[in-house]
């Protein structure tokens, strides 16, 4: 009868450590492919949410410190130079820097220079003619929104027959958000009508972030800052013109070869002949000769661009022209001189329409 082999104790040891081996290089294997696999989720959970969710280097620390539920919303920073956007801050720079150069002051930043009040205070001031009962200078936060709530609260009274949707807060003014400084600079360049140009259409893309069940999310939102021209301007009030362009174009014709043939009645004692009225009194100087001629004094031509060159000179021919329309007992023209020297002919004949119900019986 055979007997069974006898392993040796050495072979038995070695299965076993092979046996224990081959287990740890199995689950080494399993843990690096559910490693593998989560990373794989997690890049993928990435892709779905990047265009949705900024990194976190694209928020400042205090975009990112809200309460739950609480919203912020900033300009995406890939937005930032968008050259409309650009030109919009600059030209109110611009403009803010014209109106208070009488104050010595310079506005470099508009989120830097206006959070505070004191530029605001300023500005209003000079555009309303009218003193407000705030405190010069304030360096506490508390001074500072204190000016800013009476400041806005002008502000508010000011705009409120335009019925106006205000996007602005001292929170938010005074957090330095530039979307709400820009619809309150907008608004009070329309209202007071200031002598600039904003450029059209501007939209900026917002990132809104909102803090839920702890985590933060985001999403992207578009934000309008200026229609048209044509609308920003005649928000206001709305004229016979509007209502000619709008519902009666056939008659369009006929107001302008009456306007046509009131200029010329006059412009033609100087020799001179108007066909197109949008073009040919775009540079002021026909306008200012027929102020002239229709309140029969001569006009210096020191005081005007006889061949103007730049858009400048001849909004400040145009500018002049409104001046002696004024002076001759006329109300301020709705439209602006921007307008008129940009060929606008609802803006061209108002002006001179303006000018036909108070001279046309004259010879």
């Amino acid at each position: 009868m055979a007997s069974s082999p006898v392993k040796s104790p050495t072979g038995s040891l070695k299965g076993r450590k092979d046996e224990s081996f081959l287990g740890k290089i199995g689950t080494l294997t399993q843990k690096k492919k559910a490693k593998e696999v989560s990373e794989l989720q997690e890049e993928g959970k990435m892709a779905i949410n990047s265009p949705l969710s900024p990194s976190p280097m694209d928020l400042y620390p205090e975009d990112t410190m809200l309460d739950e539920n609480e919203e912020r919303s900033i300009i995406d920073p890939s937005f930032k130079d968008e050259p409309k956007l650009q030109e919009l801050i600059r030209v109110l720079i611009d403009w803010i820097n014209d109106v208070l150069v009488d104050e010595r002051i310079i506005v470099k930043n508009l989120e830097e220079d206006l959070y505070d009040g004191q530029v605001l205070q300023k500005l209003l001031e000079a555009l309303g003619k009218q003193k407000l009962n705030v405190a010069e200078v304030t360096q506490s936060e508390i001074g500072q929104k204190q000016k800013l709530h009476t400041v806005l609260q002008a502000v508010k009274h000011i705009l409120k027959p335009q019925q106006w949707n205000i996007k602005w807060s001292v929170d938010l003014i005074h957090g330095k958000n530039l979307i709400a400084i820009l619809h309150l600079l907008v608004a009070l360049a329309i209202h007071f009508r200031a002598p600039i140009r904003l450029p059209e259409h501007v939209t900026v893309q917002l990132l809104v972030v909102q803090k839920r069940r702890g985590a933060l999310q985001t999403r992207q939102v578009q934000e309008k800052i200026t229609t048209t021209s044509e609308s920003m301007i005649g928000r206001y009030e709305r004229d016979a013109f509007d209502t000619l362009f709008d519902h009666a174009p056939d008659k369009l014709n006929v107001v302008k070869k009456s306007l046509i043939t009131f200029v010329n009645k006059h412009l033609n004692k100087l020799n001179l002949e108007v066909t197109e009225l949008e073009t040919q009194f775009a540079d002021g100087v026909y306008l200012v000769l027929l102020m002239g001629l229709l309140e029969d004094y001569f006009v210096p031509l020191y005081n005007f661009y006889l061949t103007p060159e730049s858009f400048e000179q001849k909004v400040h021919n145009m500018a002049f022209a409104f001046e002696l329309m004024q002076d001759g007992g006329l109300s301020k023209p709705k439209a602006r001189p921007e307008d008129v020297v940009n060929h606008d002919l609802k803006s061209t004949l108002r002006v001179l329409y303006n000018l036909f119900t108070k001279y046309k019986h004259l010879d």
